[in-house]
């Protein structure tokens, strides 16, 4: 058996080339026979069908069709988030020029935990990073897996700044990886205040600050995963500094309002933050993973500084190769800002704006034709690219219902969120490609599905 081919080096994009024909092929056959926006049938469905296309995991003998079948059964199987009836999550449909500029990452396989490994890697992140803090009105940004890994760095620099006693104060509508950050990190048990209108209320947080003892760390959310709402955070930065207390927002969906002249207003307050959690694989249009921690103060990134002779020796460092191990937790790491800096290269500001003044629209657009609509009720008007709504008159139960039976027919993928005591089904329009007809198709197969 020859070598196999490999995907850098003088014939590495020869090697590709046929390759990727038979990963597009199937990619265009697997749409064609999922037909919709997941396949229907369900769990048991999915998995006996991936289980037909791989087969022996390890087989004595390879398969050179594995990469055609394979793909097809994951496309074929896929929630495919570019379907304008694919809605549930925060779960955005990948540009294609950042998933072209990842497949160079795949096939050049640069680590950023050390220059030698990634030079021009190395050299991008630390211009993009900048650049995007800087948008923020913060000093500097570490790349992250998303908005879970930013948080844990944030409650991570919090305890290092404060010590082992900070303890978290955050609504309950705040994300869960906020309160688990803390168990990870064995800080105290977080001080979770409610959240009955959707976000944290300033007047709850300052009597929570008047009489909480030693050093806090209050999250603010700039985007809640349920609603999509903005805590008021002028008003809670203003009680955070009358406190004198550190400020951590958690903006992974909603910090890419910042690139929009239109809707940058709704983060007002969020400079005055010690750290902000940001996504681009949400608002930003970026195959997963693509996140980043801003800081306001660039100095205590030194708290993650790590000595591995092997990667960093002093010596290096003192000669001029940038220490690359204090810019994350991790050590092996894969370029993910290239993806970024393309996209933002390729459509500039004013073009990701474009994309994301178009959703919002889309979530008002939506809101809209639930309000006049006379048999669904509309939860509130939507301040980002979310919409809760469900079949008026209907139980929790049949509402839960009108759900999973449009998953298990591959018709519609809604997701859930339980406010004012009820559950509502929530649509997430990250979609800039859909359309007025998408929209009323959707709210169609929601009514269309509820019990009687």
């Amino acid at each position: 058996m020859s070598t196999p081919p490999l995907a850098s080096g003088p014939h590495g994009p020869d090697a590709l080339r046929p390759l990727l024909d038979a990963v597009l092929g199937a990619l265009t056959t697997g749409a064609a026979a999922r037909g919709g926006p997941l396949p229907a049938g369900g769990p048991d469905t999915v998995a006996a069908h991936v289980t037909d296309a791989l087969g022996d995991v390890l087989p004595e003998h390879g398969d050179p069709d594995a990469l055609r079948a394979l793909t097809h059964a994951l496309a074929a199987g896929a929630a495919d988030p570019a379907d304008p009836l694919c809605a549930a999550h925060l779960h955005c449909p990948p540009l294609a020029v950042a998933t072209a500029a990842d497949l160079a990452v795949s096939a050049l396989n640069p680590s950023l935990d050390s220059w030698d490994q990634a030079p021009a890697a190395s050299a991008l992140e630390a211009r993009v990073t900048g650049a995007l803090a800087a948008r923020l009105g913060l000093a500097d940004a570490v790349v992250t897996t998303g908005g879970t890994e930013a948080n844990q760095l944030a409650l991570l620099l919090a305890r290092e700044a404060h010590g082992a006693h900070v303890r978290l104060v955050c609504s309950a509508a705040a994300h869960h990886s906020l309160p688990r950050a803390a168990w990870l990190l064995g800080l105290p048990d977080p001080v979770v205040l409610p959240a009955p209108a959707g976000t944290l209320d300033p007047a709850a947080l300052d009597a929570a600050l008047t009489e909480l003892t030693g050093p806090l760390l209050v999250a603010a959310t700039a985007g809640t995963t349920d609603a999509g709402l903005i805590d008021p955070l002028p008003e809670i930065a203003a009680r955070c500094a009358a406190h004198h207390v550190r400020l951590h927002i958690d903006a992974a969906y909603g910090g890419c309002l910042a690139l929009s002249d239109r809707h940058r207003a709704l983060l007002t307050g969020l400079d005055a933050a010690q750290t902000v959690a940001l996504d681009l694989h949400k608002l930003g249009w970026q195959p997963v993973a693509t996140g980043f921690l801003a800081v306001a103060d660039a100095d205590e990134l030194d708290a993650l500084h790590q000595r591995a002779d092997y990667l960093n020796a002093g010596d290096d460092t003192e000669a001029g190769l940038p220490d690359l191990l204090g810019r994350s937790t991790r050590t092996t790491r894969r370029p993910d800002v290239l993806k970024a800096a393309v996209t933002l290269r390729t459509l500039g500001r004013s073009g990701l704006a474009d994309l994301i003044d178009r959703v919002l629209t889309l979530a008002q657009d939506l809101a809209d034709r639930v309000e006049a609509h006379p048999r669904l009720e509309l939860y509130d008007r939507p301040t980002l690219a979310t919409v809760l709504f469900r079949p008026a008159h209907a139980s929790d139960d049949a509402v839960a219902a009108v759900r999973r039976t449009l998953l298990h027919e591959g018709r519609a993928v809604l997701g859930r969120a339980h406010a004012d005591g009820r559950l509502w089904l929530k649509a997430t329009l990250l979609n800039p490609h859909t359309g007025p007809d998408d929209l009323a198709h959707l709210l169609k197969l929601a009514e269309g599905h509820t019990p009687a």
